[in-house]
């Protein structure tokens, strides 16, 4: 390898620096650089702080995924700061969090944004992961035709489907549902792109996981649901931040160079609960 390869920086991009983004920056960071991209700025900048503390090279761009022009924006960013190697999705809103307008803008559009523009900049045998949720197979399958649209639609038409309006919809929940869902359909199809570039693109669903986001879901009108989902299901207890990204950094790391497309679901066995009539959707 010549010195000029070896100068090459390779850049990490954290979309979402909270608990779940940041175990999985500290997993995948040490030797690149983090590129850490939030929509609080204030939020992010704390976060970068804690991380250069800790010895990792960072850098903070205030993104919105829901603006598509801030999310080509922190692609050509970190195309210009080095080879990009990884791309971590974790940005999100919750149930309790958002509308269901916000949720659909964010969980849905904006990670179908986020996978568009790093597929045009994503290095050779780099990898990406989008954080999305349980709750994506909780009320799958849904019909051919939805799913089948949520995979293929174009990005800028997503939201004019007829099931992705409002009404149609009615609770937040099922916003939040059919978000994640759609999440791990796009990352079906975007990783026939990725793969054009020689890279991969996976998806992991993780269940319950203490973060401020889950307690703010655990305090909120489905309380009681979220403790029978402990009770019932097979692992009796909710899961870590550190837990998903054990699980992130394999699917990022070479030892999965194999697996691309694919939707690794991590739950506890809620879902296995749920198809066997153990438990009750919300």
């Amino acid at each position: 390898m010549s010195s000029e390869n070896r100068a090459v920086k390779e850049i990490v991009v954290v979309i979402g620096p909270g608990s779940i983004g940041l175990a999985i920056a500290r997993r995948v960071g040490s030797g690149r650089t983090l590129l850490l991209a939030g929509h609080d700025e204030k939020a992010s900048q704390a976060a970068a702080e804690q991380l250069r503390g800790e010895g990792y090279e960072v850098a903070v761009r205030t993104t919105d995924i829901s603006d598509p022009a801030q999310v080509e924006a922190l692609a050509a960013t970190a195309a210009e700061m080095g080879a990009v190697t990884q791309v971590i999705q974790a940005a999100g809103v919750s149930p309790t969090q958002a509308t269901v307008e916000r949720l659909l803008h964010v969980d849905l559009l904006g990670t179908a944004y986020v996978l568009d523009a790093f597929a045009r900049v994503i290095a050779p045998d780099g990898a990406g992961i989008v954080v999305a949720s349980m709750a994506g197979h909780r009320e799958s399958p849904y019909t051919h035709e939805i799913e089948h649209a949520l995979a293929t639609t174009e990005t800028s038409r997503l939201l004019a489907l007829p099931f992705l309006q409002p009404d149609a919809i009615g609770s937040s929940v099922h916003a939040y549902a059919l978000s994640k869902r759609a999440n791990s359909l796009r990352v079906q199809t975007a990783a026939a792109v990725w793969g054009r570039r020689g890279a991969r693109v996976n998806a992991v669903s993780p269940g319950v996981i203490i973060t401020p986001l889950a307690l703010d879901e655990l305090s909120g009108p489905r309380r009681e649901w979220f403790e029978t989902v402990r009770e019932v299901s097979a692992a009796k207890r909710f899961g870590t931040s550190e837990e998903v990204a054990t699980a992130a950094a394999f699917l990022l790391g070479r030892e999965a160079g194999f697996i691309t497309g694919a939707d690794l679901l991590m739950d506890g066995g809620v879902t296995a609960a749920l198809r066997a009539g153990e438990l009750t959707t919300p």
